[in-house]
């Protein structure tokens, strides 16, 4: 449904029960300020998202009577989150107060209220319904995990997927390993050589927020890995095995491992895809697993431009240039290359990042941009990677439109394709079947 005028700003009363202001339409932030949306850019908040109370902050909204900006002082300010397969174009738009915590490590979208229904700026970039809400059953999957863990009693691989991952932090690609399709994920490194400001798996003690979930304790064995993914990708449906999860550090640390890994895995079968999630710092790690049969790599970003870059992943013995180069040694074996991109309004979509971004995508051959909401507090961010002006803005709308206009073969998406895809039939609608 399209909407033909601006939903209300929301707000909260800070006891879980959200209204609706109809005094004020909702607007959205860009970097540091805040803009009227577009009322083609709201799409109906998609099954799975969630609503949430920003305390110590109020909402900006636009005066429905005088068409001004000013704050919605009746309570906090709302934002959403928006579920996987889809990307915010913009930020929920609050002035925070002196007192405001730090937000957790989700992403705040914008959202308002018309007719009954919530409404959020955004997309959807993936067809692909491998981790929609609707799509998991509660019972399959303890099933799942209490057969596998049978047969695979001595695989701490596996007790970790299904004791931390699918059961404790509700991770779909965990969830899908224990229903016995798609994607299965591989943790391979408890460390890292980055120190991301916003990491999901490891926070300081002396920080503000605090990581959503505990990381990998233990480095794996090839045994282990090629143990439980062989059979996977000989009977899931269009199968892959990533390497390279939220709750470990680099896999790439342990390139040795993993290259046995994939040498092992492809000793015993040819099916399905072998993928890496990673920062991609080390371009010839990423070389030896291209040779050992690496199909694909995704490299997580949070920009193309260095400046930007350094500052927020404050990398150990590697630079911004490495990353760049391992997607060309990708492209190089005929590979499969994704960016991860974490999109953040009004820095993702500046004139300047637009103009890097063209030449990365030529500069390597990349196949596909994974659109990313960037799951971190707006103003933590800004401040940490000492960002106070973004520059020109062009809209993520539009910046979207235009690349696709310039290289009519770069892919748009959520998540790593399997084989079938990465081999021509792009559009194959795998997962309903």
């Amino acid at each position: 449904m399209s909407l033909t005028t601006s939903p209300y700003i929301l707000y909260s009363d800070g006891n879980g029960t959200i209204f609706e202001d109809t005094s004020l339409y909702v607007v959205g932030r860009s970097g540091w300020d805040a803009y009227p949306i577009p009322v083609e850019e709201f799409i109906q908040l998609p099954e799975g998202g969630q609503l949430y109370e920003l305390v110590g902050r109020r909402g900006i909204g636009i005066d429905v009577q005088t068409g001004e900006m000013r704050l919605c002082q009746k309570g906090w300010a709302v934002a959403a989150f928006v579920p996987p397969a889809h990307t915010s174009f913009y930020i929920a738009a609050y002035e925070t107060g002196p007192d405001a915590p730090t937000l957790p490590l989700f992403c705040y979208t914008a959202v308002g209220w018309h007719d009954d229904k919530f409404y959020v700026p955004a997309t959807r970039v993936e067809q692909d319904i491998r981790q929609e809400s609707a799509g998991f059953d509660e019972v399959l999957v303890s099933q799942g995990v209490e057969a596998l863990q049978k047969a695979y009693p001595h695989n701490r691989l596996v007790k970790h997927l299904a004791q931390n991952c699918a059961l404790t932090y509700h991770c779909p690609a965990a969830r899908n390993y224990f229903i016995g399709r798609w994607e299965c994920p591989i943790p391979s490194s408890p460390a890292c050589n980055a120190n991301c400001i916003g990491c999901i798996s490891f926070q300081p003690e002396d920080e503000s927020i605090v990581s959503p979930q505990d990381r990998l304790l233990f480095k794996p064995t090839v045994e282990e890995i090629v143990e439980y993914t062989v059979p996977h990708l000989e009977t899931a449906p269009f199968p892959i095995v990533s390497f390279g999860q939220g709750c470990e550090g680099e896999p790439l640390l342990m390139w040795e491992t993993l290259r046995q890994s994939i040498l092992e895995i492809r000793r015993h079968t040819q099916k399905g895809s072998i993928n890496i999630n990673t920062n991609g710092s080390k371009p010839d790690a990423v070389k030896a697993l291209c040779e050992a049969g690496l199909n694909s790599i995704r490299v997580s970003t949070n920009s193309v431009r260095r400046e930007i870059y350094m500052p927020y992943y404050r990398p150990n013995n590697y630079d911004f240039n490495d990353i760049i180069e391992s997607l060309k040694v990708v492209n190089g074996y005929g590979g499969w290359t994704s960016i991860n991109y974490f999109v953040f309004p009004g820095m993702t979509d500046s004139v300047d990042e637009y103009e890097a971004l063209r030449t990365v995508i030529r500069d390597t051959g990349l196949n596909m941009i994974q659109w990313r909401s960037f799951n971190i507090d707006p103003d933590w961010y800004l401040g940490k990677i000492g960002v106070t002006e973004t520059g020109e803005v062009m809209g993520l709308k539009q910046m979207m439109e235009l690349l696709k206009e310039e290289f009519p073969a770069l892919r748009y998406g959520y998540f790593n394709p399997p084989i079938e895809r990465i081999r021509g039939n792009y559009d194959l609608d795998f997962a309903h079947q």
